[in-house]
């Protein structure tokens, strides 16, 4: 007597391989084109293969960071844009390792979801490759996966590895000392941190993503998606370029948390709000969650996305070198001694 039972498939269960596959192949060119020396193989091994000695570094220290895109991710899930949350994912690492002074080198993602959507997550992991293209780093390597029960339908989660190198003794920060200037470099919007109050304005407000923004003339989901502004290429340009003592990204805990970060035993900072134009988003935030200053300054970037300390005799040099590889550039304020971070003045 035969046995005609069916025996169950993992495709049944909620995975399908196919679909993983196809995404792979989906996803080769746009990885291919962030290539750069030192990349050895293509996707599809069971590990990812660099060479330093091919891209250039003698004796190098290697400099490794993780991030995600926190709940920024709910915005571009419930508004179907997908194409730049993978800028964000890549710049909230890389730089990071700018501001130990390393060169990125290359960068993992790591997509989870309940049921893959081939064409959504292509979107998300094309932007990723154009982020790496921006900071100079190869994409070679990540893992997407597909995880029935664990993901509500349509949901899914980022996380990004990028590691760096820098040569022995170049690491920064290096030699900050009192008198040192503060170059604020602007930001291009919220970036990747404080979503969650962002969305509890939005909610409050009774607006929805698809509402027109109140700061711009997009609609408040294009205007909040703006992508985390890649600092990668002027900081380095800047650090070669000599002068430049420290570098600290404003992201969760804004300037009051972040630039203490950089700074000796015995030094703190002086920060004059005065300084630089609070840029509309962050006013309607404050003005419609009626939120205090220091809890701005606290939870935001409030338009300094990046900081540069620079030697008090090179900081103009190195300000003019921010602006000629197109940052806009701010003088802020002094390491002083004492320790965290004073204000002047109100946020305007």
């Amino acid at each position: 007597m035969s046995d005609t039972r069916r025996g169950m498939t993992y495709r049944e269960a909620g995975v399908d391989i196919s679909a993983g596959e196809a995404l792979v192949e989906r996803i080769a060119p746009a990885a291919r084109r962030t290539a750069r020396p030192g990349v050895m193989g293509g996707l599809g091994g069971f590990g990812a293969l660099f060479d330093l000695k091919a891209a250039g570094f003698a004796d190098p220290i290697l400099v490794a960071a993780t991030d995600g895109v926190g709940t920024k991710l709910r915005i571009a899930i419930d508004t179907g844009r997908l194409s730049t949350i993978g800028i964000d994912l890549v710049a909230m690492c890389v730089n990071d390792l700018v501001c130990q002074g390393a060169e990125p080198l290359f960068f993992l993602d790591y997509f989870a979801t309940g049921k893959l959507a081939p064409e959504a997550a292509a979107q998300v992991i094309e932007g990723v490759a154009e982020g790496c293209a921006g900071a100079g780093c190869a994409l070679i390597g990540g893992e997407t996966a597909e995880m029935p029960g664990m993901y509500a339908t349509g949901d899914f989660d980022l996380a990004g590895f990028a590691v760096g190198a820098l040569e022995r003794g170049s690491h920064l920060p290096a030699g900050v000392a009192e008198g040192d200037v503060l170059l604020g470099l602007a930001s291009d919007g919220v970036h990747s941190n404080g979503f969650s109050l962002v969305r509890r304005v939005a909610e409050a407000e009774e607006l929805d993503w698809h509402a027109p923004s109140p700061f711009s003339g997009a609609t408040l989901g294009e205007a909040l998606l703006t992508p985390t502004r890649l600092y990668v290429r002027p900081a380095l340009a800047a650090r070669r370029a000599g002068g430049l003592r420290a570098l600290a990204h404003v992201t969760g805990g804004g300037l009051t948390e972040n630039l203490p970060r950089v700074l000796p035993e015995g030094l703190g900072a002086r920060v004059d709000l005065s300084a630089w134009t609070l840029p509309p988003v962050f006013g309607w935030l404050r003005e419609a969650g009626e939120v205090a200053e220091a809890e701005m300054l606290r939870s935001f970037n409030c338009g300094i996305g990046m900081v540069a300390v620079a030697a008090p005799e090179k900081a103009e040099a190195v300000a003019a070198l921010l602006e000629a590889e197109g940052e806009r550039v701010h003088v802020i304020g002094r390491v002083e001694a004492g320790q965290g971070v004073a204000y002047d003045g109100r946020l305007a």
